[in-house]
């Protein structure tokens, strides 16, 4: 069975919304954090929240910023690989926490924070914690309009 979207984009429907995105991505992309650790939050991200469209996006742009196969199949168990380093654990925590604000209250803790700190300057934290916003943005509108893994927006 073939999914289907059940509607466009509302990106695309919308006048100046694509170009607000793409702005957005731009001011993520000038924040100076590694590429792949960016692709990493979206990915995972995408995985909490249930977004095939997502998840697929997530893995095809990680693999362009050159991101292993190795590392993209232990992203959604992280926490018992040994694949990734002390700052994009930082960044995955850090993603967890944002992800899953109604899990508990008060989930992006002191120590959370901290840790992250000890990695990134406040630019960087600036352009993940962009992305893990804009991520679950997207993956609320994939999910609302149910849209189908591999399909693009353009």
């Amino acid at each position: 069975m073939t999914m289907q979207a059940r509607m466009k984009n509302p990106a695309l429907l919308l006048p100046h919304g694509m170009e607000a995105i793409q702005a957005l991505y731009r001011a993520m992309a000038a924040g100076g954090v590694d590429p792949r650790t960016m692709e990493l939050v979206h990915l995972r991200a995408s995985q909490i929240n249930g977004c095939g469209a997502c998840v697929h996006a997530g893995v095809t742009n990680a693999r362009k910023a050159g991101e292993s196969d190795e590392r993209l199949h232990a992203t959604a168990g992280w926490y018992d690989s040994p694949l990734f380093d002390d700052a994009e654990r930082a960044a995955l925590v850090l993603t967890e926490a944002v992800t899953r604000l109604s899990d508990r209250p008060g989930q992006v803790t002191d120590e959370i924070w901290a840790e992250a700190s000890k990695h990134y300057d406040e630019q960087q934290l600036a352009a993940i914690i962009l992305m893990i916003a804009t991520t679950n943005f997207f993956n609320r509108i994939n999910t609302t309009i149910k849209e189908p893994a591999g399909t693009s927006w353009s």
